[in-house]
């Protein structure tokens, strides 16, 4: 697949890196000539220097060749521009990033498919879904709910008291039990589990499970039931204004603490439904003030990643049952999970998961990021003659990066064993490890 990213960004950089291990034919193409040497030394792609709303740039790039056109600039009018000349010089898809809630209604489809962009990628509000979903179910480090919550991917760390702790996959899996652990995330490492190995205390377990065995994990993991009312949000930027839009003013009551005062009356405006406060977020001493000791969850969303991971931290020791942190340093990401940090939002990796399934050759009802940065989720339709249908999952030789987490089948979520065969018309949900992209298209071929 031939594959344009306009914008050598964060998130240009980092959806290239992921492109790369994936041996697509990506071409990176940006103004900023440093930033594309770096990036070309790095990983195994082309690029190509030029202006994203120059046609003529464009040319040169072979837009009207791409199989998809991606706009991923930090300007959204330059990311609509250029995934419109991309499609009339030819591109096949295009996806544009944008900042403006508005352009993400589903009123306004039809227009930006006139304009020839087809998907919009808006990442604060996919950030804000996702902390929503952590409040919810704060007992969970991640909870991704597929094809209308029939499969469940829950993503819990296991302590020592934990039922499930020092237990062998294989001794897990002989018990009655609708559950599989798709993948272990392990320190630095993710993990695609096999029968020999072995739950250690502080490991992170990502459970697949139907939507009416999800609560059953919370006794097995040794985890308490804590209802979320009470919030605080340190900083109110694009996320913070979206999960206040978002959330049940009934559910949930927020306050957002934000330093700046002319972004406090903005706010005002914005989140008529909340309480805004001004002040330092980092301040223990404000926060007791405001109540942090009674309240039940504390989300960082301050422009510095570690400013958000030591707030965390430090309201962890005032009784507060659940913290969130926005993480915008990947590498931060896998340090974040190991300090006990909490739940963690990191927008490059949602938008480029929200990106990254567009490129697999099968119809892809959904595909989550599972904030690792190392894993995707996939639901797949199962076509006739695919090689996933021909034997028993267990005779399948499917790769150790690969695993098949659930399926949907006549519209209700089935667990998956050995003996499972897979039919055309069912909707698999697949857990693969970063370049297993193409394994996942043979798979399904």
């Amino acid at each position: 697949m031939k594959i344009l990213i306009a914008g050598a960004g964060e998130v240009g950089s980092h959806l290239a890196k992921l492109l790369s291990n994936e041996s697509q034919e990506v071409t990176l193409l940006d103004k900023d000539v440093d930033s594309l040497m770096v990036i070309e030394e790095k990983y195994n792609l082309m690029t190509a220097e030029g202006n994203p709303t120059s046609f003529a740039s464009l040319k040169t790039a072979k837009a009207g060749a791409a199989d998809l056109f991606i706009a991923v600039t930090t300007s959204e009018t330059d990311n609509i521009v250029a995934c419109s000349m991309a499609h009339k010089l030819g591109a096949r898809r295009t996806v544009a990033r944008v900042d403006t809630y508005e352009y993400i209604l589903p009123e306004n489809d039809e227009y930006f498919q006139s304009l020839g962009i087809d998907q919009r990628i808006y990442p604060e509000y996919l950030a804000a879904q996702e902390i929503i979903s952590a409040m919810r179910y704060p007992w969970a480090r991640n909870r991704f709910e597929i094809h209308d919550g029939e499969i469940v991917i829950v993503g819990v760390k296991i302590r020592e008291n934990a039922p499930v702790a020092n237990m062998k996959l294989r001794d897990f899996g002989s018990a009655e039990r609708s559950y599989n652990i798709s993948a272990i995330k392990r320190h630095h490492e993710t993990i695609i589990p096999r029968g020999d190995d072995t739950i250690q205390p502080d490991d992170i377990l990502y459970f697949s499970t139907t939507a009416d065995k999800v609560d059953n994990l919370i006794n097995l993991c040794g985890k308490a039931v804590n209802h979320i009312h009470d919030v605080i949000i340190m900083g109110g930027n694009k996320i913070a204004v979206q999960v206040a839009k978002e959330a049940d003013p009934d559910e949930f009551s927020i306050k957002i603490i934000e330093k700046d005062q002319q972004r406090c009356e903005k706010l005002t405006e914005l989140c008529p439904d909340c309480q805004i406060v001004k002040g330092n977020g980092r301040d223990i001493e404000f926060l007791l003030e405001e109540g942090i000791d009674d309240t039940d969850a504390f989300i960082a969303l301050s422009n510095n990643s570690e400013a958000n991971i030591l707030a965390c931290l430090t309201v962890k020791d005032y009784g507060v049952k659940k913290t969130i942190a926005e993480v915008e340093n990947i590498q931060f990401v896998t340090e974040a999970d190991n300090l006990n940090v909490g739940h963690v939002i990191n927008k490059k990796l949602i938008a480029s998961s929200r990106i990254y399934q567009l490129l697999l050759d099968a119809d892809v009802a959904s595909a989550k990021c599972m904030s690792l940065a190392d894993a995707e989720i996939a639901e797949i339709v199962v076509h006739e003659k695919a090689r996933i249908t021909r034997s028993q999952v267990k005779d399948l030789d499917i790769s150790h990066d690969v695993t098949i987490a659930g399926l949907i089948r006549d519209g209700k979520g089935i667990s998956v064993t050995g003996n499972t065969l897979v039919r055309a018309g069912d909707s698999v949900v697949v857990f693969y490890l970063n370049g297993a992209m193409r394994k996942v298209e043979k798979l399904f071929s």
